[in-house]
C-alpha cells in the first residue's frame, strides 16, 4: 500500500519518472532489430567439404567416416549426420541445449584440422559454419546481361559484387550460383593424343613444370635492392601454346600440337534460370543475429555503388525480397495492437460513461508498452513477431489493473466521499486483488523458463513481453492512475449513480444465479463432466502443427528428373515446370521464378550449406506469384502435382517452404514428414524402407512421397586387372592419372595458376579433355595411359616416322614403342552405384520424405507411424524413426501442456499461500475446465489448428480467466466473513464484480478481433484468446458462484492462522 501513499504525496517525481521511461523508450524502440522470429539458438555447426571427382563411396569412405570418428571427440554432442554425393560432403553435428557453442565451435575446427591429416593427397581444409534457422537468404542479388556469357557474369560477381556484398553490415557473401570460376583450360584431343601416344598426364606433368609459381627474389646493385621476379609463371596465357610437352630425345611436341588454350570457366556442373533465361545470382544471406529488414535495407542502399562497378551492358537487381513478408508480418502485429487499443477504450467508455476515466485508463496502455519495451531492450530482446504479440496480447488485459481502481473509485465518490480520500481507499481495496491477479497472469507464462531447446527460445521473449506488460500496467494503476484521477476526476457530489442498464444486469444476473442455487449440486457435475469431456474430445480431433501457414504467394519446387541425367537434359525439364506453372496460374499471374539446376561446383562446396542438390538429375525453382491473385496455394499445388504427372511422367517433384517465414518456421526442415531407415547394412535399410513405403503410400493425406536418396545412379566403373598392367609397366596410380583430364580436370590433384595482371587476381590453370569427345565406353577404352618407360630413357632408335600421324603433321616423330590404351590394362563396364550415401550416428541412413495434405500434422505423424507397425519388425540392427517436424511438434506440444499444467500448480500454491484455504483456492481453479473447451471450440469452429500460436492464447486465457476469478472470489470470500451466507456472498459478489469483470473481458476481446479476423500468423492466438476469455466470463458469473455457494457453505469464517491473538488466546 505504500507505493500508492508515495505517489500521492510526490505526484511530480511520479510524473518525472514516466517521462524518463518515454525517453528511455525512443531509445530502445530506434535501436532495437526488427526480424520475424528471434534468435532459435540452435546448437548446430556444419561441416562442408569438397573434393572435385571424389564418388559418394570414396566421400563416405575417405573424407566423411575420418571426420565423424574425430568429432566424437567433441563434448556435449546429440547425434552427427552426414550427406556425401560426388564431390561434396556435408556434416551436420547437432549438439545438446545447454552447450556452449563457441568452445564447440573451436573443438569441432581442430579436430577437423586433424582429420584432414589422415585424408587422400589434395584434401583442402573443411568449411566449418554455424548454422541457426535465421541463417536464411533474404533475397537474391541477380546479375543480368543481353551480350555477356555466363563465365563473364560469375567473373564479375565473384570478383566485384561479393566483396562488396561482404561488407554489407550483418550479411554474409556465399559465392555466386548459376556459374563456374574462371579458369585457363587446356582442352587436349583425344585423337591428338593417341596419335603422339601421349597420356593425359604426361601434358599435365609438362603443365606444373612449365608454369610454375615461384617467389621472386631481390639482387643487390649497387645501391638499389631489385626486385628479380622469374617468369617461370607464364604471363600470357597464350605463351601455353608453345609449352613443351616433350623433351629430350626426338623432336619436341608442344601444347599447341595436341590442344588449344581458352580463357574459359571450370567444367559445368549447374545452370542458374532466372526468368527462364540462364544467368548468376548471389543469395544475400544474413548473419543469424541479424535484422532481416536492416540488411534488405543496407543491400538497398548499396546497390547503386554495386551498378557502378559493373559494365554497362550487365545490370544487378535485388530479387526474391524476403523482407517483404518479415514487414508485413510486423506490420500486421503493430497494426492490430494500434486497434486493440482503440477498441478497448470504446468499451470502457460505453461501460463508465465517463470521458475523463476512460483517459486515464487508455493513458495506462502505452505507458506500460513502453515501459514493457525498455525492458525487452535492457533484455537484449529483438521486435519480432513473438515479442510484439506479446505486446499485443498484453493490451487486453492492460486496462484491467486500471478499470478495477477506477470502477472503484466511482463507487466510493457516489457515496460522497471526498476525491483524494475515495481515490486513495480505492486503490488500496484493490491492491490485492490486483496483484493476485497481475500475478495470476504472468505465472502461466513462468514455465517457459523451464522449458529447453527451440520451445524455449520462441516462448522466452513473449513471456517477457506480457511480464513486463503486466508489471508496468499494476505499477501505473497504483501511481500513476490515483494521481490522474484526482487531477481529472469530478467531485463526489457528482458521481451518484443512476439506473442504467448495468445496474439491470446485474438484476437480471442476481436473479439468474439465485434461481440456479436449489439445482447447483445437478449443475456443477454436469458442467465439469462436459466441459472435461469437450476438452478432452476437441483436443484429440483438432488439427495439430507447429505454426500456421504464413499465408505467402511463393513456393519452392525440388524437381528431380531420373537418377543421374545431365544437367542440360534437367535445364529443359525445368523450363518445362515453369511453361506449367504459367499454364495453371495464368502468365500474368507469375510474378518471378528463379530455378538452380545441377550440382553445386566443386569449387564451391559451401554453397551446398545454403542449396542442397544431390546431383545433376536434381534441381530446385522459386516461384513468386503476384500478390492478391487469390490462388489457394494447397488446391493450386495440387492441380500442378497434376499437371506434372502427364507432362513430366519420369520426374519426381516435391513442394518445400519458398519464403524466409515458412523456411524458419520449419527449422532446416525440407518436408513436414521424413522417416529415417538406419543401420550398418546398408541392404537392410533398403528392403525396409522400401516395405515402409509400400505401406505410407496408401495414407491418402501424404503428398510428394518418395526416396531422399539417389540409390541407383549410373555409373561406369574402369576395373584394372593389376597382373596385365604390370607386364606392360603401368600402374593403377598411372591409369587414374592418365584418366583424370578426361573424366574431370587436373586441378584438384596437380594445381597450376595464372595471374591476371589487368585485374590482380589468379585463376586456375587445368587440363581437360573436352567433354563430347568421351561419350561411350569405346572413347574410354582407346584413351592412352602411361607406362613406366618414360621418353628420357629411350634412345634415339626407338623413334620414327609414324605414316598415320605424319599424314596430318608431316615431320613430327613418335615412339615406335606404343602407350597402351585403357582396354590394353583395364576392363569399361556400365552399371549402377549408390549416388547418395546419408549417415545417422555413423550408421547408414535411408530416408522417405513427403508432404501433407492440409495443416494437420499430427493426425498425418500418427498415421506414419502406424504404416511403419504395419511394416512389420526391423531387421536386427536396423532402427526406423519418423522425423521431419514430427518430433519437434510433439517435443513441442510435450513442453506446453507441461508448462500450462505447471502454471495451474504455481497458480494454486500461490492462492493457497494468499487464502490460506484450499477451499477457496479449488473454487477459483474450477474454471479452467471452461477456458479451455472455450478455447479448443473457437479454434475448431473457425477450421483453426492447434499450434505455437494458438497455444499461446490458450495459455494466456488461462490467466486472464484465472485472475477475472480471483477478483469475484475475493470479494465474494470477504462478503461472506463480514456475516453474509455462502450463497448470498456468492451472489452479492457476482452482482457487484459483473462491471469490471465484463468490463476488462469485452475490452480484451475487442482488443483481440483485429488479430483473429486478419490472415496474419497471430490470428490463430486472437482467436484462442477470444473464445478462452468468453467462456471463462460466462463460466465466473453462472458457475463459480454455485461452485462458492456448495464449497464455502459450512467453512468456517475464522482464518486458518495459528497465531494466539488471531485464536483470541
Amino acid at each position: 500500500m505504500w507505493i500508492i501513499s508515495v505517489a500521492m504525496k510526490r505526484p511530480i517525481t511520479v510524473i518525472a519518472a514516466i517521462l524518463s521511461i518515454i525517453l528511455i523508450s525512443v531509445m530502445a524502440i530506434t535501436s532495437m532489430k526488427r526480424d520475424i522470429f528471434p534468435d532459435l539458438k540452435i546448437p548446430a555447426i556444419y561441416i562442408i567439404q569438397g573434393y572435385g571427382g571424389m564418388s559418394p563411396e570414396q566421400m563416405e569412405g575417405y573424407i566423411t567416416s575420418t571426420y565423424e570418428l574425430y568429432f566424437l571427440y567433441v563434448p556435449g554432442i546429440e547425434h552427427i549426420e552426414s550427406r556425401s554425393i560426388q564431390n561434396v560432403a556435408l556434416i551436420k553435428i547437432f549438439f545438446q541445449p545447454d552447450t556452449d557453442m563457441a568452445s564447440a565451435m573451436a573443438a569441432v575446427v581442430a579436430m577437423a584440422n586433424r582429420a584432414t591429416s589422415l585424408m587422400p593427397h589434395g584434401t583442402l581444409n573443411p568449411f566449418v559454419l554455424r548454422f541457426d534457422a535465421g541463417s536464411l537468404p533474404v533475397g537474391q542479388l541477380v546479375l543480368s546481361s543481353d551480350t555477356k556469357p555466363v563465365k563473364d557474369l560469375e567473373d564479375l560477381a565473384y570478383t566485384r559484387i561479393r566483396p562488396m556484398l561482404a561488407t554489407v553490415p550483418g550479411a554474409e557473401a556465399p559465392p555466386p550460383f548459376g556459374g563456374n570460376i574462371r579458369s585457363i583450360v587446356i582442352s587436349v584431343d583425344a585423337d591428338k593424343l593417341r596419335r603422339y601416344n601421349i597420356s593425359g598426364d604426361e601434358v599435365v606433368k609438362s603443365l606444373i613444370t612449365g608454369n610454375q609459381v615461384l617467389p621472386a627474389g631481390n639482387v643487390r646493385t649497387g645501391d638499389y635492392l631489385r626486385i628479380a621476379p622469374v617468369n617461370s609463371d607464364l604471363p600470357d596465357i597464350h605463351q601455353l601454346d608453345y609449352m613443351p610437352i616433350r623433351t629430350g630425345h626426338g623432336p619436341q611436341i608442344f601444347i599447341k600440337d595436341i590442344g588449344k588454350v581458352e580463357d574459359s570457366s571450370d567444367i559445368l556442373s549447374g545452370y542458374a534460370l532466372f526468368q527462364g533465361r540462364r544467368t548468376v545470382y548471389i543469395p544475400a544471406v544474413k548473419r543469424a543475429d541479424a535484422s532481416t529488414v536492416s540488411v534488405v535495407d543496407a543491400l538497398n542502399a548499396a546497390l547503386p555503388r554495386m551498378q557502378s562497378v559493373l559494365p554497362p551492358d550487365v545490370k544487378i537487381s535485388y530479387e526474391f525480397d524476403q523482407s517483404k513478408y518479415v514487414r508485413e508480418a510486423i506490420n500486421d502485429v503493430f497494426h492490430e495492437g494500434v486497434l486493440g487499443t482503440i477498441l478497448p477504450g470504446l468499451m470502457i467508455l460505453l461501460f463508465l460513461r465517463d470521458l475523463r476515466s476512460t483517459l486515464i485508463v487508455v493513458t495506462t496502455i502505452p505507458l506500460s508498452l513502453l515501459s514493457a519495451i525498455v525492458g525487452l531492450w535492457l533484455c537484449g530482446q529483438t521486435f519480432n513477431i513473438q515479442t510484439l504479440s506479446g505486446l499485443a496480447l498484453s493490451i487486453g488485459i492492460l486496462v484491467d489493473e486500471a478499470t478495477v481502481c477506477i470502477e472503484n473509485m466511482h463507487s466510493h465518490l457516489a457515496e460522497g466521499a471526498v476525491k483524494a480520500r475515495a481515490v486513495f481507499d480505492a486503490c488500496v481495496e484493490t491492491m490485492v486483488p490486483r496483484l493476485l491477479a497481475m500475478l495470476s497472469v504472468v505465472s502461466v507464462f513462468l514455465p517457459s523458463f523451464f522449458m529447453v531447446g527451440i520451445t524455449r527460445e520462441l516462448f522466452i521473449p513473449l513471456s517477457l513481453a506480457v511480464g513486463f506488460a503486466m508489471i508496468a500496467s499494476t505499477t501505473l494503476a497504483s501511481t500513476l492512475v490515483p494521481i490522474m484521477a484526482v487531477w481529472l476526476l469530478k467531485d463526489g457530489h457528482k458521481h451518484e449513480e443512476k439506473p442504467d442498464f448495468i445496474e439491470h444486469l446485474k438484476t437480471l444476473l442476481g436473479k439468474f444465479v439465485h434461481s440456479l442455487m436449489p439445482v447447483r449440486s445437478i449443475i456443477i457435475p454436469v458442467y465439469l463432466v462436459v466441459t472435461v469431456t469437450t476438452v478432452v474430445t476437441l483436443y484429440e480431433n483438432i488439427g495439430k502443427e507447429l505454426f500456421p501457414d504464413s499465408g505467402s504467394a511463393q513456393f519452392r519446387m525440388r524437381i528431380t528428373a531420373p537418377t543421374g541425367m545431365r544437367v542440360e537434359a534437367l535445364e529443359q525439364r525445368v523450363l518445362r515446370a515453369i511453361e506449367e506453372i504459367k499454364a495453371e496460374a495464368g502468365a500474368a499471374n507469375v510474378e518471378k521464378t528463379l530455378g538452380y539446376a545441377g550440382q553445386q561446383p566443386p569449387m564451391f562446396p559451401i554453397s551446398s550449406a545454403f542449396l542442397w542438390t544431390s546431383g545433376p538429375h536434381q534441381a530446385v525453382l522459386d516461384v513468386q506469384l503476384k500478390e492478391g491473385t487469390k490462388i489457394k496455394m494447397g488446391e493450386f499445388k495440387d492441380r500442378l502435382r497434376a499437371r506434372f504427372a502427364k507432362a513430366l511422367p519420369d520426374t519426381m517433384f516435391s513442394f518445400e517452404p519458398g519464403d524466409l517465414v515458412s523456411q524458419i518456421m520449419n527449422l532446416g526442415s525440407p518436408t513436414p514428414i521424413t522417416v529415417q531407415v538406419t543401420g550398418h547394412n546398408l541392404v537392410d535399410d533398403k528392403i525396409f524402407a522400401g516395405k515402409v513405403l509400400k505401406e505410407m503410400s496408401k495414407i491418402s493425406k501424404l503428398r510428394d512421397l518418395q526416396w531422399g536418396q539417389a540409390l541407383d545412379y549410373p555409373s561406369c566403373q574402369i576395373n584394372i586387372d593389376r597382373e596385365l598392367a604390370g607386364q606392360l609397366g603401368v600402374t593403377a596410380k598411372d591409369v587414374g592419372m592418365s584418366l583424370q583430364p578426361a573424366f574431370f580436370s587436373s586441378r584438384f590433384v596437380n594445381l597450376s595458376l595464372w595471374r591476371d595482371k589487368e585485374s590482380g587476381f589468379s585463376y586456375q590453370v587445368q587440363v581437360q579433355v573436352p567433354q563430347d569427345q568421351i561419350r561411350s565406353k569405346e572413347d574410354i577404352e582407346n584413351f592412352p595411359t602411361m607406362n613406366s618407360l618414360r621418353s628420357e630413357q629411350m634412345a634415339p632408335h626407338d623413334f620414327e616416322v609414324d605414316p598415320a600421324v605424319d599424314k596430318f603433321y608431316p615431320g613430327h616423330i613418335t615412339r615406335r614403342l606404343q602407350r597402351p590404351l585403357i582396354s590394353d590394362v583395364a576392363k569399361v563396364d556400365y552399371g549402377v552405384t549408390t549416388g547418395e550415401l546419408d549417415r545417422y550416428n555413423m550408421m547408414r541412413m535411408v530416408s522417405l520424405t513427403s508432404n501433407i495434405s492440409g495443416n494437420d500434422l499430427g493426425r498425418v505423424g500418427d498415421s506414419v507411424k502406424e504404416a511403419v507397425k504395419r511394416a512389420g519388425k526391423a531387421p536386427a540392427g536396423v532402427f526406423c524413426d519418423v522425423m521431419g517436424q514430427v518430433p519437434l511438434l510433439e517435443d513441442t506440444f510435450f513442453h506446453l501442456i507441461t508448462g500450462l499444467l505447471l502454471a495451474v500448480v504455481v497458480i494454486t500454491l500461490m492462492l493457497l499461500a494468499y487464502f490460506q484455504a484450499p477451499r477457496v483456492v479449488l473454487i477459483v481453479m474450477s474454471t479452467t475446465p471452461a477456458i479451455l473447451t472455450g478455447v479448443l471450440t473457437m479454434l475448431t469452429v473457425t477450421g483453426t489448428t492447434l499450434n505455437v500460436q494458438s497455444f499461446m492464447g490458450a495459455i494466456m486465457s488461462t490467466g486472464v480467466g484465472i485472475a477475472n476469478a480471483i477478483l469475484m472470489v475475493v470479494f465474494a470470500e470477504t462478503s461472506r466473513r463480514q456475516g453474509m451466507s455462502a450463497q448470498e456472498a456468492a451472489v452479492h459478489g457476482a452482482q457487484q464484480r459483473m462491471r469490471p469483470i465484463l468490463m476488462t473481458s469485452i475490452a480484451m476481446v475487442a482488443g483481440m478481433i483485429p488479430m483473429a479476423i486478419s490472415a496474419g500468423q497471430s490470428a490463430p492466438l486472437g482467436r484462442a484468446v477470444i473464445g478462452g476469455l468468453s467462456m471463462s466470463t460466462l463460466s465466473v458469473l453462472t458457475i463459480l458462484p454455485l461452485v462458492f455457494s456448495m464449497v464455502q457453505n459450512k467453512a468456517p469464517v475464522a482464518s486458518g492462522s495459528l497465531h494466539p491473538e488471531d485464536q483470541g488466546v
